[in-house]
């Protein structure tokens, strides 16, 4: 069934990206895949949309746009950050359409359930707001200090880090019948807690720690990009 033809990736931005986030990936994973960085309205080229604010319309969002663009070949699905969460609802989603992906590969997010400092990101006043996302790392300095810039930039990463932060635990009791890779970062707060997205499977598990920040997938991406390959080699078919 699958013997001819390139395998799709979806990829699932982090709070405050767009399908542009993915640019770095994009000449590689191309000559083999269909590539499909997706967004979330309000930015990118769905900038004249209006943004979300709740978890489960992003969940269908996404689940709108993979079912849009599917063929009958396999898929991968590859969330970074908050596309990591999310990946696990669009998985589950798609599996009960009978459309499940070959792997979901979840990058910068230790899974959902982990008991975090609490914090509502999304209510707080710009300096500390400025403040958190400076420590996440992945915001360029002139978004930060330039009015402008941020004026624009600002109330799309407040949507994102809503969206995850009003329902931080939808996914409880959630599991997938789909083999999950997870990637975090050595310097990352919570990477002890990686193998927390086990128990969201029902199928194999694997992860791998890189040298980094939360934003480890820039300077990895020759690693990143073998892992996707190896997640489905059996699949691939190199035209």
């Amino acid at each position: 069934m699958f013997s001819q033809g390139k395998i799709q990736i979806f990829l699932l931005h982090f709070a405050g990206g767009s399908s542009y986030s993915y640019e770095f990936l994009k000449n590689d994973l191309k000559m083999e895949f269909e590539f499909y960085p997706l967004e979330l309205p309000g930015r990118g080229k769905r900038n004249d949309e209006k943004l979300l604010y709740q978890k489960e319309d992003t969940i269908y969002d996404y689940v709108g746009q993979i079912k849009s663009l599917r063929n009958n070949k396999p898929y991968i699905i590859y969330g970074h950050s908050m596309g990591a969460t999310l990946g696990l609802s669009v998985t589950k989603k798609m599996e009960g359409y009978g459309d499940a992906p070959e792997a979901l590969i979840v990058s910068g997010n230790p899974g959902p359930g982990i008991e975090r400092e609490e914090k509502k990101r999304y209510l707080m006043e710009d300096a500390m707001f400025k403040e958190e996302l400076r420590k996440l790392g992945g915001i360029p300095d002139e978004v930060l200090e330039n009015d402008e810039l941020y004026s624009f930039f600002g109330p799309i990463m407040r949507a994102d880090f809503r969206v995850l932060e009003e329902d931080d635990f939808l996914e409880k009791g959630l599991t997938v019948h789909t083999h999950i890779i997870a990637l975090m970062g050595d310097e990352e707060e919570l990477v002890d807690h990686i193998e927390n997205w086990n128990q969201y499977t029902t199928v194999d598990f694997s992860y791998q720690i890189f040298p980094g920040n939360h934003f480890f997938i820039y300077d990895a991406s020759t690693q990143v990009l073998d892992i996707i390959k190896k997640s489905c080699n059996h699949l691939l078919v190199i035209r």
